[in-house]
């Protein structure tokens, strides 16, 4: 009869535990991503939605002045190019550029070009100094803006007498037009600008803040009164609202580049693989700690461990680390062979005199073979071993 003992079945599969420690690592590197995500969701969830826009109720919107401004005859129409923007300029009509700093300098140059001379008027809103230089000449933006949001008008403009204080503190501006008026100063910079056009009758108003156009401001100061008399001069008020997108009018000069090929939160996502990938190799890193003797599992043989060490050592050609390490074993060997202690066996002082005195030999001779520059051929190193080897045997012969 034959007895078979059944065998536990053996399988290569990973257990969970390894499966967990091999993809912890990418499980780290998801939860952050997820993590700064909501994060970044968060501080933006109070975003302006609709800043500007004469069609938004919200706080930041604009409907507020676009309901009174038709109650008073104003029509108010929307655009979002610019070619929309040029073709609406007129001598009736007044043009209001909500961030003009979004245009690109050949945009904002052609702008400039389509309504000098209509008779009409244009309002830059917080232009500021990339833009401004191009649609309003000789107005410049100051690099520090207001401290205080409310000011008074302390100038000769009509609308700004009537509207009285108003919220315009933002960008502050200087110009070298003697007909331009400058109104409502901070620290002797002007907040709002109107320049005259050389012909045709028209001007252009530069804004150094948006919030009396905005909903939630417009009650506030004068804010709705110099509003409305900027905006309302004329019968017909075009809105324009540029985009990044609007590229239906920039000229061939205008080159994009990469940068601007890439989505607006390229940065954000950059910035948390980057963080990722620094936590991951923190994790993932060993740190090199001292030296931990360990037993070897097997008894290996003195011969093969100098062989190896020898081939190591021939190699990397350190014919000079290989000399030192001959020298200074058979220094240890024979010093207590002539009575010089362990720790003075590297000292030539103390171990030629002892050996020249047991050899009655050279003592120059001894210097150079302990003491002496490293080989400069294998042949050398060969002769050197065979020397120390000859040197030891004479110590020991009784």
């Amino acid at each position: 009869m034959t007895t078979g003992v059944a065998l536990a079945p053996t399988t290569t599969a990973p257990t969970t535990r390894q499966v967990w420690t091999r993809s912890r690592g990418i499980v780290l590197a998801v939860v952050l991503l997820l993590a700064g995500a909501v994060a970044i969701a968060v501080i933006r969830s109070d975003s302006r939605h609709g800043e500007l826009d004469p069609r938004s109720v919200d706080p930041y919107g604009s409907r507020a002045v676009a309901e009174l401004l038709a109650d008073r005859g104003v029509s108010t129409r929307v655009v979002t190019t610019l070619s929309e923007a040029r073709a609406a300029a007129g001598r009736d009509t007044t043009l209001l550029v909500a961030v003009p700093d979004l245009l690109t300098p050949g945009q904002q140059s052609k702008l400039r070009l389509s309504t000098a001379g209509t008779g009409g008027r244009t309002v830059l809103v917080a232009a500021g100094s990339t833009s401004v230089e191009r649609l309003a000449p000789g107005v410049t933006a100051d690099p520090a803006t207001s401290l205080r949001s409310t000011l008074d008008p302390h100038c000769g403009l009509a609308a700004a007498r009537r509207a009285g204080s108003a919220d315009t503190g933002g960008i502050r501006y200087t110009t070298t037009r003697l007909d331009a008026d400058t109104c409502y100063p901070s620290q002797r910079l002007a907040t709002l600008i109107r320049v005259p056009a050389a012909s045709g009758g028209g001007d252009t108003v530069v804004l150094g803040s948006p919030d009396i156009l905005l909903n939630d401001r417009l009650d506030k100061q004068g804010n709705a009164s110099l509003a409305l008399q900027l905006l309302g001069s004329r019968h017909h008020l075009v809105w324009y609202l540029p985009s990044l997108s609007d590229s239906s009018a920039a000229g061939t000069d205008d080159q994009k580049t990469l940068f601007d090929l890439l989505p607006s939160g390229w940065l954000w996502g950059a910035l948390q693989l980057f963080l990722a990938a620094v936590l991951a190799a923190f994790w993932r890193g060993r740190r090199l700690g001292p030296l931990v003797p360990e037993k070897l599992p097997v008894a290996i043989r003195a011969s093969e461990t100098v062989e190896g060490r020898a081939r190591l050592y021939r190699k990397a050609n350190a014919r000079d680390r290989a000399a030192a390490a001959l020298r200074g074993a058979a220094r240890t060997r024979l010093a207590p062979l002539v009575g010089v202690p362990v720790s003075q066996a590297d000292a030539p002082e103390a171990l030629l005199p002892a050996l020249s005195a047991h050899l009655r030999g050279d003592g120059q001779a001894l210097h150079s073979l302990l003491f002496g520059p490293p080989p400069g051929d294998d042949a050398a190193l060969i002769a050197l071993t065979d020397q120390l080897d000859a040197l030891e045997r004479e110590v020991r012969r009784p």
